[in-house]
């Protein structure tokens, strides 16, 4: 209800309306937000309940009700789908809670679910994704394998006690991540690929993997081991008035990856990484399973985040395409609009459509195109970025530059229109560098007006 109030002041105080898609000739492909919604439908579902107290869970928050899930979610699914509720109350679990089809999983109002801490929980490990590649590693707390009309709803707290063991680790730059990316790199078998027990790679909150109709709306999330919203290959997907209250490392808020048909509404995060980052599988595995993440919609939202706002990238190497975010409200980010890749991923970000952004302060840049980030070790399969309409978007402050645009060397930035573009206080204008038919139409800066840009030559910004 916060977040719905919250929400609701916002959208009274800042007044945005949906613009109408401007083209030119170089945006001829750039969708509208209505032709992707189109193909987005919430799922349905039998008018059963199968309510967890009624199979012996306990609202104490110390029993272990996870046998009391698996059942009223089986029994739901057996005969033919319904609501699985969660009473009012604190209900604690040692392990996943694992969806199958045609179940919304709903929570009441006052109901809280507290997972354990415990990694042994959150095994035998499950086929996943894990920053692009796929493995087998510990459960997810919320996980489906391939299922069908799908749900998690209900104004609940769910809190993953993260902090007890799974956000103490430190992935980035370990054996178990390295083995991984050459495990990745050299197409390893995936059933070979087995981490979980004796690896520290955290799972995520949630994720569905494979999945069609997928809807999660209302609840609440605290204390998240690593990505907190994380379809993987789905297809019609709504994300919806979620609350994200989680800073642990790599608490990115929501990461579509080769993924079709996603909405992301109505959503408040606050973050430990980006607010939403789009994916699309890492290198190697990515090209391998080939499915670009397209048809995405993130409207109406707030997002506070020790990294950055709104984000492709920078996994991305299946490509993104037809990406339409507005009606968004940053309060502090490092940079606010990003997209990101580096020099070994391959793949393609275009057909992208931004509007009415506010940003009231980011570290480091307001809008931001990168394709080298992090550097790479091979640099041979740059991406292609080519086909953006940036339009009524504004920055109380940005503190290292207002518009970084760099590409690479034989691989330049294609086709990008900013417009009525503002950022009011920045130490630096712009930098640009390998940019090909960038411009500026109303671009203000320091209150002063840039007519077209200028090539800087390449300068480093702060990254995540």
């Amino acid at each position: 209800m916060l977040a719905n109030k919250r929400l609701s002041k916002y959208y009274i105080t800042i007044s945005l309306c949906i613009a109408c898609v401007i083209r030119t000739s170089a945006q001829q492909d750039i969708p509208s937000a209505n032709s992707i919604l189109k193909n987005i439908k919430a799922p349905t579902f039998k008018d059963a309940v199968y309510n967890i107290t009624a199979y012996g869970a306990v609202a104490d928050s110390k029993t272990d009700s996870k046998a009391a899930f698996d059942k009223a979610i089986s029994l739901c699914s057996t005969n033919g789908g319904g609501m699985v509720e969660v009473p009012a109350g604190k209900f604690f679990i040692a392990g996943p809670v694992v969806l199958k089809s045609h179940v919304n999983l709903h929570f009441d109002d006052g109901a809280e679910l507290i997972f354990s801490g415990e990694p042994k929980d959150y095994l035998p490990a499950v086929i996943s994704l894990w920053e692009g590649t796929e493995l087998f590693n510990y459960c997810p707390l919320f996980y489906a394998y391939q299922c069908s009309d799908i749900a998690v709803t209900g104004h609940g707290i769910i809190n993953g006690s993260a902090s007890l063991n799974f956000a103490k680790w430190r992935p980035q730059g370990s054996a178990e991540q390295t083995k991984l990316r050459q495990m990745g790199g050299k197409g390893t078998p995936v059933y070979e690929r087995v981490f979980g027990d004796n690896a520290h790679l955290p799972p995520d909150m949630i994720q569905f993997f494979g999945c069609k109709n997928v809807l999660i709306d209302g609840i609440t999330i605290h204390d998240a081991p690593y990505w907190v919203i994380h379809p993987v290959l789905c297809n019609n997907v709504t994300v919806q008035h979620v609350t994200i209250e989680s800073m642990n490392l790599n608490n990115d808020g929501c990461d579509p990856e080769s993924c079709t048909n996603v909405l992301i509404q109505k959503c408040d995060f606050t973050t430990g990484d980006d607010g939403v980052a789009i994916k699309a599988g890492r290198d190697q595995d990515g090209w391998r399973i080939g499915q670009p993440t397209e048809n995405i919609v993130v409207r109406d939202c707030i997002f506070k985040s020790k990294t950055n706002g709104l984000c492709i990238g920078s996994e991305m190497s299946a490509g993104v395409r037809n990406v339409v975010m507005y009606n968004v409200y940053i309060k502090k980010c490092l940079s606010a609009i990003y997209f990101k890749s580096n020099l070994d991923r391959g793949g393609f970000i275009e057909n992208i459509h931004v509007y009415h952004i506010q940003c009231d302060s980011a570290r480091s840049a307001f809008i931001r195109f990168e394709n080298n980030y992090h550097g790479s070790r091979g640099g041979h399969y740059p991406t292609l970025f080519s086909n953006f309409l940036i339009q009524k978007v504004n920055c109380n402050y940005s503190g290292e530059v207002g518009i970084y645009a760099v590409g690479v060397d034989g691989n330049p930035l294609k086709n990008i229109s900013l417009q009525s573009v503002r950022v009011i206080k920045t130490p630096r204008d712009e930098v640009i560098y390998n940019a090909e038919n960038l411009t500026y139409r109303s671009v203000y800066i320091n209150n002063n007006a840039l007519a077209k840009p200028t090539d800087t030559g390449v300068i480093q910004l702060h990254s995540d």
